[in-house]
């Protein structure tokens, strides 16, 4: 298999050989979606909480008689069924929304965002980027260099102080390591940049 690949200009330098195993891979949508699906989850904290009825603010005085009222039984203003009541089912902050997935499963996901991001154009391989300081407009010229416009991920092998700084307040920006990478980023942004040692990370986690 064989990727485009760019300079610093963003003109084209050729192409590089890479593992038809991770980039030649069929588009499994349901994968996919599964993937992304799973990942968010396992990202969602239980912060929300509901009052059980035992836990709402209320009297235990039974709120009228029993009978010749018409009106149907009620020993308790605390019953789920009452304005003000507590919950029968409550959400706890305790609550679990995390999902398995297997390894097999994430490496073949992530194989088949790969191969769909080459399959559509928007994976490019570079030489290797770096800043030479902590500096918000050397990041912006040198994405500006490469020819884009739109919201980019960049995988660097190793993302030192420098390219972590100049990089943070560039909304459109995000670089990452390739184990740091995950379905949702690659999924989300329009274009993304694979230098060439981060290009050989990921067929060793994933091919």
């Amino acid at each position: 298999m064989e990727l485009k690949s760019i300079n610093a200009q963003g003109q084209d330098a050729g192409a590089v050989v890479a593992s038809d195993a991770l980039f030649a891979r069929e588009y499994n949508e349901a994968l996919i979606h599964q993937l992304v699906t799973a990942y968010q989850a396992n990202a969602r904290s239980g912060n929300r909480a509901q009052l059980t009825r035992a836990e709402v603010h209320h009297s235990t005085k039974k709120p009228f008689k029993q009978k010749g009222t018409g009106r149907a039984r009620a020993g308790m203003t605390s019953s789920p069924i009452w304005r003000g009541g507590g919950r029968a089912f409550p959400n706890k902050p305790d609550e679990n929304f995390s999902q398995k997935v297997n390894r097999k499963m994430f490496r073949a996901g992530m194989a088949s965002i790969l191969s769909q991001l080459v399959r559509t154009d928007r994976l490019r391989v570079i030489d290797e980027i770096a800043v030479e300081g902590p500096r918000t407009k050397l990041m912006a010229a040198k994405v500006k260099g490469f020819g884009i416009t739109d919201r980019v991920l960049i995988i660097a092998p190793v993302v030192d102080e420098n390219l972590w700084l100049s990089s943070r307040n560039l909304a459109n920006v995000l670089v990452l390591e390739p184990q740091q990478a995950d379905p949702v980023s690659l999924v989300r942004f329009d274009q993304v940049l694979v230098t060439r040692d981060a290009l050989r990370s990921f067929e060793e986690m994933y091919a």
